[in-house]
Order: C-alpha cells, then sequence, then structure tokens
C-alpha cells in the first residue's frame, strides 16, 4: 500500500493531466449519446414501424467487442479523440434510445386524452406532457450510459486519445501493479462521482408527486432540491473550466510541428521520447508525442492518413505484416525491399536502419533450462511435444512465428495458449507456460531472468528498427534524416535491453530514460 501511495504521489501530476483528459472526453461523449439518442427515441415512439429495426441496429452495435470495432473505425476516422468519442457514442445510444421510448410509450392514454382534450397540439403534449412525465425513466438510460462510459473510455489511450487508460495500458504492459491501479481507482472514483451526479440529476427531474416524500416536510424537500440544484451548478462550472483551460493548454503556437507516435510497448514509448528529443534538441521544430498507438496496423494507417509524421518500424514487420512478403533472413535484401516499396506504394520514406534487431526468439525459465538442458532452439523441438507455449495471438498464426518455426524445426509444441502482452511473462513465472515468445531487446527478459533459445538454424527474420516518416514531412524537415542516423548508430541490442529493464523493472519514465541516455552519450547540443 504504501509504495502504491508513493508512486502515486510521484506522478500525481500526470494522473490529474490524464484524469482530466478523461472526464472531457467522456463528456463530450456522453453529451453527444444524448442529443442523439433522446430524439431517436422520441421519433420510434411515433412511428412504431422503425422501432424494430433502431433499436435491432443499437443492439447489435452493444454485441460488437469494443476492440473489434475500434479496428473496423480507425481506418474511416484515424486516431485520437474523435475515434473515441465516436465509439463511446455508440455504445451508449442503446440505453438511451430504448428508456426514452419506453418512458414515452408508457404514459398512461388517459393523460394524453386529457391533455387533447384542453387543446394542446401534439408538439404541445410532448414538450408539455410527454416528455415530463417520461424523464425520470429517460435519465436511468442517460445514467447506465454515462457509467459505462467512464470504463469505455479507457480505450481511447489505444489509439493516441489519452485518459487514464494510458497508465492502466502501459503499467499491464510493464507488469507494474502501481501504475495499473494509478489508472484504474481514478477510474472508479470518477464512475462513482458520475454515478451520483447523474442520481441527483434524475431526483430533480422526477416530479415530487412520484417520489417517495413520507415523512419529509414541504420545507425539507425543497432545501434539499435547493442544495441538489448547487451541487449541479458548481459541476457544471467545474467541467466547463476544465474544458476551457485544458483547451488553451493544448493550443502550439509554434511554426514547426510534426508529431512522433510510437505502438504499445516500452521500446516504442522510449524510442518515441528519443527520437523527440534529439529531434528537438538539434533543431527548431516541436515534436507532439503520441506513443502507446496500438499495433502497426494503427500506426501504419496514422501515418499513411497524417494523423502522425513518423513512428518506428521494424524491417520483419514492415516486409512480412506490412506488404505481405514471405519471410525471408536476408538483411539487406528485407530493408531494400521495404524501402523501395514504401516509396512506390505509400509515399513513405524509410530512413536509415538502426542498428538494433528487435526480432523474435523463443524464452523458457531457467527451471525449465535446466530441467531439459536448453540452450537452442534445436534442443526445444526435441522436448517440444512435452512443453506448453504461451504466445502473443499474433505469432501464433504468424509464418515468421510458431506456424513456420515448427515447421522449419519439425516439432510441435504439447499446448498451444494465446497470451498478449506482458501477462505471458506471468504465466511462465507461474509454470501455467514452459515457453513464451519474446523479443531480443526485451528489458522483461531480464526483469524475470529468462533463459533465450538461440536460434541456430537462422529461421527468424530480421526486425532492425526504421523510422518511417512522411515524404512530404521530410521534405519540409530534410534535417530529421541526419539527425536520426546518429541515433540509430548508439542504439544496439544490450542498449535497448538496458533502456527497456530500466522502464519495465527499474519503474523509470520512458521520458526521463531517453533523456539520460543521450545526456550520457553527449548528444544533447543544446541543453
Amino acid at each position: 500500500m504504501m509504495a502504491f501511495l508513493s508512486y502515486f504521489i510521484n506522478n500525481i501530476q500526470q494522473v490529474i493531466s490524464l484524469t482530466t483528459e478523461h472526464i472531457i472526453l467522456t463528456a463530450i461523449a456522453v453529451g453527444l449519446a444524448v442529443l442523439i439518442g433522446v430524439p431517436l427515441g422520441i421519433f420510434i415512439s411515433y412511428f412504431q414501424k422503425a422501432s424494430r429495426a433502431v433499436v435491432g441496429a443499437t443492439n447489435i452495435v452493444q454485441a460488437i467487442p469494443s476492440m473489434a470495432l475500434l479496428g473496423l473505425i480507425i481506418p474511416l476516422l484515424g486516431i485520437g479523440s474523435v475515434p473515441s468519442v465516436v465509439i463511446v457514442i455508440l455504445y451508449s445510444l442503446l440505453p438511451i434510445v430504448k428508456n426514452t421510448y419506453t418512458g414515452i410509450t408508457s404514459i398512461n392514454e388517459d393523460t394524453l386524452e386529457s391533455a387533447k382534450a384542453i387543446g394542446l397540439t401534439r408538439s404541445q403534449v410532448l414538450i408539455k406532457v410527454q416528455i415530463p412525465l417520461a424523464l425520470p425513466v429517460i435519465m436511468a438510460g442517460v445514467r447506465i450510459s454515462a457509467v459505462t462510459a467512464v470504463g469505455l473510455m479507457t480505450m481511447a489511450a489505444f489509439i493516441g486519445a489519452g485518459g487514464l487508460g494510458f497508465l492502466i495500458f502501459s503499467g499491464i504492459s510493464t507488469v507494474n501493479t502501481h501504475q495499473i491501479l494509478a489508472g484504474a481507482i481514478p477510474a472508479c472514483i470518477l464512475a462513482l462521482l458520475v454515478d451520483f451526479i447523474f442520481g441527483l440529476i434524475e431526483k430533480l427531474v422526477t416530479p415530487i408527486s412520484l417520489q417517495n416524500t413520507k415523512g419529509v416536510s414541504k420545507k425539507a424537500l425543497y432545501k434539499t432540491r435547493k442544495n441538489q440544484k448547487g451541487i449541479l451548478a458548481l459541476t457544471a462550472i467545474i467541467l466547463i473550466a476544465i474544458m476551457i483551460s485544458t483547451g488553451l493548454g493544448n493550443i502550439n503556437t509554434a511554426d514547426k510541428v510534426i508529431t512522433i507516435g510510437g505502438k504499445d510497448f516500452t521500446e516504442q514509448r522510449i524510442a518515441t521520447e528519443l527520437m523527440a528529443e534529439l529531434i528537438e534538441d538539434r533543431s527548431d521544430i516541436k515534436v507532439n508525442r503520441r506513443s502507446g498507438l496500438g499495433g502497426t496496423q494503427v500506426c501504419f494507417n496514422a501515418l499513411k492518413s497524417g494523423d502522425i509524421d513518423m513512428y518506428l518500424e521494424y524491417t520483419g514487420t514492415a516486409y512480412g505484416d506490412t506488404l505481405s512478403y514471405p519471410p525471408i533472413t536476408d538483411m539487406d535484401e528485407v530493408y531494400d525491399t521495404v524501402k523501395k516499396d514504401f516509396k512506390e506504394k505509400f509515399d513513405l520514406e524509410v530512413l536509415e536502419q538502426m542498428n538494433f534487431n528487435n526480432t523474435y526468439t523463443l524464452a523458457v525459465s531457467q527451471e525449465i533450462a535446466g530441467k531439459y538442458n536448453l540452450e537452442t532452439i534445436s534442443d526445444l523441438a526435441k522436448v517440444g511435444n512435452q512443453l506448453t507455449v504461451g504466445s502473443t495471438l499474433e505469432f501464433l498464426n504468424r509464418e515468421d512465428g510458431i506456424v513456420g518455426l515448427a515447421k522449419h524445426y519439425g516439432f510441435s509444441f504439447k499446448n498451444e495458449i494465446g497470451i498478449n502482452g506482458s501477462n505471458r511473462y506471468i504465466a511462465i513465472e507461474n509454470k501455467e507456460i514452459d515457453v513464451t515468445n519474446a523479443f531480443s531487446t526485451d528489458g522483461l527478459l531480464k526483469k524475470f531472468n529468462l533463459q533465450v533459445l538461440k536460434d541456430d538454424q537462422n529461421f527468424f527474420p530480421p526486425y532492425y528498427a526504421i523510422p518511417i516518416i512522411r515524404s512530404q514531412t521530410l521534405k519540409e524537415y530534410p534535417e530529421i534524416q541526419s539527425i536520426l542516423a546518429e541515433l540509430g548508430e548508439v542504439l544496439t541490442d544490450e542498449v535497448m535491453m538496458e533502456l527497456n529493464y530500466q522502464v519495465d523493472e527499474l519503474q523509470q519514465k520512458p521520458k526521463n530514460v531517453a533523456h539520460d541516455f543521450l545526456e550520457e552519450q553527449g548528444m544533447l547540443k543544446n541543453q
């Protein structure tokens, strides 16, 4: 508990900043969901034939896994706040639409007839009778959507929109429980606050005649309502102030600005900071950092659409994943093909290859290595049918992963389990699996003291780091090429593993690790 409190206090500014982003994104999403859902619910209450189609559509959206919907929407809307807000709106519509429809259609027919009898028009009946009477039911739906939206918005970090999900995903990737809690606890508190606030609104819109006020004096009731209105007014003022201050704080007045993206694992966060700080130090370019953007396709699509200007890729990933070529082991051919095809097909420039090769590898615990005398993958092939492998889902299904590896070395595992992220390291420590895939520069290998098995038959393709940049950006800022070429020379396998280890095990921030390394190397000229 004390360790968590220490972490929380040391990172309080980041927690506050991410909580602010989370509040703003959630408020925008819920507000827009209400503006769309309530009129839609009213519409289908008047046009009953459309109700089945509308409610059915919202049910279908609700049934789609959020990550799947995210993958479908990124090519259309890119990365950042917009797709995050859109997805939360889509998930929020069902309870709002259904409760609005239920609230309007469940009003007693005699009440409606009485309203018409005194001369109210159809629109007047809706505004003065139906909506006021249905408001408690409508607000119950809004309340459910608002609370759910707080949790859903954590996925915004996956595509660079910020929010408390950044801490949660970062903590998961580095096996940092304190960081996970620093994101999860504020999110839980925020959900409870949202539930409380919308509970007040629900009470305020419920006519007093429909509330259980037995034993409460009229004076006390009006005093309570006055206090509730005061709380809501204060909440509204605070929310508006947060949005204004955040909006002003995000205004970038620099003339030369580029955005560097990065994937959602430690090495990419460090690399983003290394490239960004060195570029800012050696030029008058300002850099927006957008690390933690999920996998290859998220970053690549963001680069093509212009949401980011550059990110660090790996030759094997670009060659096999993006260009769909069968894996090969020739380092020069892979790099030359990627450089040529990216320019011709996507108008993207591939800069000079860096000196570290973050290729795939297999790792086992020291206990398993000793028990079966494992040093190479050929050794593993002899006993593979006795062992369980737990690897990333991607690695399980790739030709340069388990599928091709088993064919090349001529063996199969006893059991294959898909485990994404750092959870596979926890599984191997808990002896739930025997073998896992890793990257050769992964700091978690050192943290968990795993035995890396040598690829003695050279199966795995090269995965050297390569900065990929939009051609227009490089044309505007050609100095970036020489700056990053100098950085690439000093980043070896051993260096990257150590930098990753400082974040994964020593719990240092990627920004600080990057700065200290550049300073130690004497690469910062203007600080």
